[in-house]
């Protein structure tokens, strides 16, 4: 008899725990895509800081001035950051200082848009030294692309949009061959629809999909896994871009991706500019757009090539965390933000 109890209360408990488990993992696949907030779009009187989170601005003062320069023509009034032009070795000042810029801009109400000098490296020895609780209260632009896409994560997992966008040192170049990046940036700072058809490629994989696009620097998203900073994929549109890699070393970072769940429950994929690869003296055997599809062939969503995003001269602002309406088609692919 007491043998029998005690297989009855034995299969009771294991009802009652494997039910709840299995209920638990059920409702967090579940989970629903929360709505970014927005900060304000931008108007003339308003004023942008420029800080420098990365790296060095050594021989760079021509650009922050032609910076300037811009927002000014635009009716925007310009504050720099107190550091902006400071040593420490690789970086733009210590990470003190680098801090202390940003937080400033975060935190002065007059301030709404936080341009970043440059990208580099450097901005992610900053992230736990800032305080978001003012800008929680008075959100403001954050933008950047490259080594910023530090700080669009952790923008994004407080619940705001952020701007991938040019930087003050994309104005080295000459004015006319970045004007759809100039053109673009300001299009988003200041509240007008942002809409792209891409160019078509063989590599498109096709399909149409409505969800918020995140992401930004392959070489940081992957440096974010395991941390506060790594951003959650489900039900959104992965953009990507990456400068200066080798191409095992581009697909070692989506396989990490992919093995921490990136793309379980992602919508789609956006793959922008993929410069500047690395030659390894053993060769890969087949082009970047095929080492993408090959990493994520297993998945059904859509992927979208030729995004004009990333290190190149033709670099067009997204708003990172808004919900775009994207259609990939082998001949061509648009995008389109919705407001």
């Amino acid at each position: 008899m007491m043998s029998k109890n005690l297989l009855i209360i034995g299969l009771c408990f294991a009802v009652l725990f494997f039910g709840k488990t299995n209920a638990s993992v059920q409702d967090n696949s579940s989970k629903q895509t929360k709505t970014l907030k927005q900060p304000p779009y931008l108007k003339a009187g308003d004023t942008v800081a420029i800080v420098a989170p990365s790296g060095i601005l050594k021989n760079r003062s021509a650009e922050i001035e032609q910076a300037k320069t811009l927002l000014k023509s635009w009716g925007l009034y310009v504050i720099v950051g107190k550091h902006i032009f400071n040593q420490n070795n690789h970086f733009a000042g210590t990470d003190t200082e680098r801090a202390e810029d940003f937080q400033m801009a975060l935190d002065d109400p007059k301030i709404k848009a936080i341009w970043c000098a440059r990208g580099g490296y450097g901005a992610v020895r900053i992230l736990d030294k800032l305080d978001y609780t003012k800008f929680k209260n008075k959100p403001k632009w954050v933008i950047g692309y490259s080594d910023i896409t530090a700080l669009h994560n952790q923008v994004h997992n407080l619940g705001f949009e952020s701007l991938h966008a040019m930087m003050c040192t994309s104005l080295q170049d000459d004015a006319e061959s970045i004007k759809e990046t100039i053109s673009t940036f300001k299009t988003a700072l200041f509240g007008s629809t942002l809409a792209y058809t891409l160019q078509g490629s063989k590599y498109n994989k096709i399909g149409s999909v409505s969800a918020p696009i995140v992401g930004g620097n392959l070489s940081l998203l992957y440096s974010m896994l395991g941390s506060n900073t790594s951003i959650d994929t489900s039900g959104k549109i992965l953009f990507i871009e990456e400068i200066g890699e080798y191409e095992y070393s581009i697909d070692r970072m989506l396989q990490s991706l992919k093995r921490a769940g990136y793309f379980t429950n992602c919508k789609g994929v956006i793959i922008g500019d993929v410069s500047k690869i690395r030659k390894n003296t053993t060769l890969w055997g087949s082009p970047v757009q095929q080492l993408i599809l090959d990493a994520l062939a297993e998945y059904n969503f859509p992927i979208a090539f030729n995004m004009p995003a990333g290190h190149e001269k033709d670099n067009r602002a997204l708003i990172l965390g808004r919900t775009i309406d994207m259609k990939v088609d082998k001949n061509q692919s648009s995008i389109v933000f919705k407001n």
